[in-house]
């Protein structure tokens, strides 16, 4: 769950509460959903995507959408929004999932927790309005919507992420991935969140955003902690073969192309089967019963040349698909990508070839993800 790098210089772009931070640090910024966001440190992406794998790293993803929803019945009208099981969901326990439209598609990616009297719901950047006025559109009018526009939402991530927090919360290293609670920092509460999209154990803080930059700094005095841009948590995360918002899905892609279909409820689609609500539940289901004309797939070469988004797929000549998200996988160790290829053409070790620069590249259709996540399950 994460946006698009934009193709254009804005001169209107926002800024998070640690920019003036990340310029302190050294930081080379890009525009990223509207945001000027940190996508480097000086020392390349390689050593920060090694160094996230290696002991952990501080993403700043204060430009994602925190969004607080509150009502009488706030559970059961958001399971009515996404083809996920929110009613089983304990206090304090999150899952990830879609939201979709009425033909199926996948609007936007998301992460959903139970809280104490509200959900707490975590949506891409690029798409915060759209993604404000459908869930506005589709929830029952008693319920409360707020952007909580005053918070910042940090990202621990790698193997030591746990140990770096623990020195100022101790019980904080009991959280189990997919879990959540409050703790306090020193003078600072932060909502922790043990996930992350790099595919390694870490967490996920929000706090507000008047805190962020000191609570940061003081984070930082931690030698195993580096700051880490974006660039490296697009290479991380394609290395654990998760998906970009925009990129490796739109608003025209099913969960079930998208190889998402584990969102999807078990009780929506095991007898007694349970009545779906969510948008475009016809549609998804008639393709998890029958298959998906299409289907997302991993991609390796045996060169060393990154394949990039766009490249069309070849297969005994014939143009079978694209790549949407490519790149030099440091951890993998060689070229990785994602990209939609016919379901018939999907399975584990088919061989498809490409063109680049002229000159053909053969690769293969590879088990996702390239590189073992390593999520904290006790």
């Amino acid at each position: 769950m994460t946006d698009k790098l934009d193709g254009s210089q804005s001169t209107t772009l926002r800024q998070t509460p640690l920019h003036a931070l990340h310029q302190e640090l050294g930081a080379k910024f890009a525009p990223f959903a509207g945001f000027s966001m940190p996508i480097e440190y000086g020392n390349g992406l390689k050593h920060e995507h090694l160094h996230v794998r290696e002991a952990a790293g501080l993403f700043d993803v204060s430009h994602m959408g925190q969004i607080a929803i509150r009502g009488p019945r706030v559970i059961e009208d958001i399971e009515g929004l996404v083809p996920s099981d929110i009613t089983a969901l304990k206090p304090f326990r999150q899952r990830y999932s879609v939201l979709t439209n009425e033909r199926g598609g996948i609007i936007d990616d998301v992460m959903v927790t139970h809280l104490p009297e509200q959900m707490f719901v975590v949506v891409n950047a690029a798409n915060i309005t759209q993604d404000l006025t459908h869930i506005t559109e589709r929830l029952a009018p008693n319920n409360s919507i707020e952007l909580l526009e005053d918070r910042a939402l940090l990202a621990i991530q790698g193997p030591s992420a746990a140990a770096c927090l623990a020195k100022w919360a101790p019980d904080i290293a009991k959280l189990e991935f997919l879990q959540a609670g409050y703790f306090h920092f020193g003078d600072v509460e932060c909502l922790v969140h043990r996930c992350g999209y790099t595919g390694c154990d870490g967490f996920e803080l929000s706090l507000g955003a008047n805190e962020a930059a000191s609570f940061a700094s003081m984070l930082l005095e931690d030698e195993t902690l580096e700051p880490i841009g974006l660039g490296a948590r697009d290479s991380l995360r394609l290395e654990a073969g998760l998906c970009l918002a925009g990129v490796d899905f739109d608003a025209a892609t099913t969960p079930v192309e998208a190889a998402l279909e584990w969102v999807i409820a078990r009780k929506y689609r095991s007898e007694p089967q349970t009545a779906p609500r969510f948008p475009g539940a016809e549609q998804i289901l008639k393709q998890l019963s029958d298959g998906a004309e299409r289907r997302r797939i991993g991609l390796t070469s045996t060169g060393r040349a990154p394949v990039r988004a766009g490249t069309s797929l070849l297969y005994d000549g014939r143009e079978v698909g694209h790549v949407t998200s490519g790149s030099f996988g440091p951890s993998f160790g060689g070229p990785v990508a994602m990209g939609y290829t016919d379901t018939k053409l999907a399975a584990l070790g088919t061989k498809m070839t490409v063109e680049i620069r002229g000159r053909v590249h053969e690769l293969q259709v590879t088990k996702l993800p390239f590189v073992a996540t390593t999520y904290y399950k006790p």
